[in-house]
């Protein structure tokens, strides 16, 4: 049985930047809102960490839900993972404290690696190389799961580019950044290889499913 390569809950404004210009630590996601992006994942019963009850249920929270289901290690870039340039900041372990979201080894795409660490359950190895290369060492991890690509855009768009994406989700949020990290320019550039369907949301977002054709 094949390991699957996928993108889940990835969100792009509706001019297709994942985040906006001038990341840094008080800004993860540049210019951009994060909230005006990820509102409707964090408003959902099943956004991991959640510090109060309630939430939504639905269409966004079945897709917050099945995040982490089937799913044996994760891939990121860099700037998912830090904000610093250059070389890595040693004391640096991400932006989701002593319990990170990814219950699995993730694997960091960068050209200035460092020692592998543990959080709770996950393990971030830093790793150099093409990204067919960083897939195989994605999938010995898994141990016969799949492997999700988390981002950001840049880093799913070279996994694209490579063929190496199985399925697709990307929820479109409402809103226009104007610049930054793009995943695409429209949706219909993936149309050669994908199939698609398109489910909007009551939220506001308008999630785009796609599967190798």
């Amino acid at each position: 049985m094949s390991q699957l390569l996928r993108v889940q809950n990835f969100t792009v404004s509706s001019d297709g930047f994942g985040a906006g210009e001038g990341q840094s630590l008080e800004r993860p996601f540049g210019h951009a809102d994060p909230m005006a992006l990820m509102s409707w994942a964090v408003a959902t019963a099943s956004f991991p960490n959640r510090g109060e009850a309630g939430g939504s249920r639905g269409l966004d929270d079945y897709f917050t839900r099945d995040f982490s289901h089937g799913i044996g290690a994760e891939i990121m870039g860099r700037n998912k993972f830090s904000p610093h340039r250059g070389p890595q900041d040693p004391d640096w372990q991400g932006w989701w404290g002593e319990e990170p979201p990814f219950h699995t080894p993730v694997f960091v795409m960068t050209h200035h690696p460092r020692p592998s660490f543990t959080l709770s359950d996950t393990t971030f190895h830093f790793v150099g190389g093409e990204p067919e290369a960083v897939l195989t060492q994605a999938r010995e991890a898994a141990q016969g799961a799949d492997v999700r690509l988390g981002g950001g855009a840049t880093t799913i768009r070279e996994f694209l580019d490579a063929d190496l994406v199985d399925t697709l989700h990307v929820a479109v949020a409402p809103i226009e950044l104007g610049s930054g990290s793009r995943l695409w320019e429209s949706p219909d550039e993936l149309l050669d290889r994908f199939h698609r369907d398109v489910v909007p949301s009551p939220s506001g977002v308008t999630h785009h499913l796609f599967w190798r054709k």
